[in-house]
């Protein structure tokens, strides 16, 4: 029996205002990895799409604001970019919010489709009608 044709598609809300960075982070990659599922198997990617609300309202502890760093290197000497977290928070909020979330999932051959399944809104508004589930970290 052919698994796509056999598998259900889960789409699930999670509204980020006011929740931490780094614990939203980790449950959103719990779902796309497909942890909360009975039928859960590391080999297997289960079709779960997440829709992350509020970016913008997301909350950081500590100095992190205004002290995270993200780093990025081409390979070639002296070719690396620094951004600061309150500068690409400013601009995408959306963005940190994918990064983080890409960290937490495995380093294997799923991880892109795993993150593609991830849509991320700064605001309330969101395109998507087809939820099954709202979840509250």
């Amino acid at each position: 029996m052919n698994q796509s044709k056999s598998q259900n598609i889960n789409w699930y809300m999670i509204n980020l205002a006011d929740k931490k960075l780094g614990r939203a982070s980790s449950e959103i990659a719990k779902i796309l990895i497909g942890k909360n599922d009975a039928n859960f198997s590391y080999e297997k990617d289960i079709k779960n799409y997440v829709i992350a609300i509020n970016a913008k309202q997301i909350v950081l502890t500590g100095n992190k604001a205004q002290s995270k760093r993200y780093y990025r290197h081409s390979g070639y000497i002296g070719n690396i970019k620094i951004n600061e977290f309150k500068d690409m928070f400013s601009k995408s909020p959306e963005k940190v919010i994918v990064h983080s979330v890409a960290g937490m999932l495995p380093k294997n051959t799923l991880r892109d489709a795993r993150i593609k399944r991830l849509k991320v809104y700064s605001g309330e508004e969101h395109p998507h009608k087809n939820v099954n589930e709202i979840i509250n970290i």
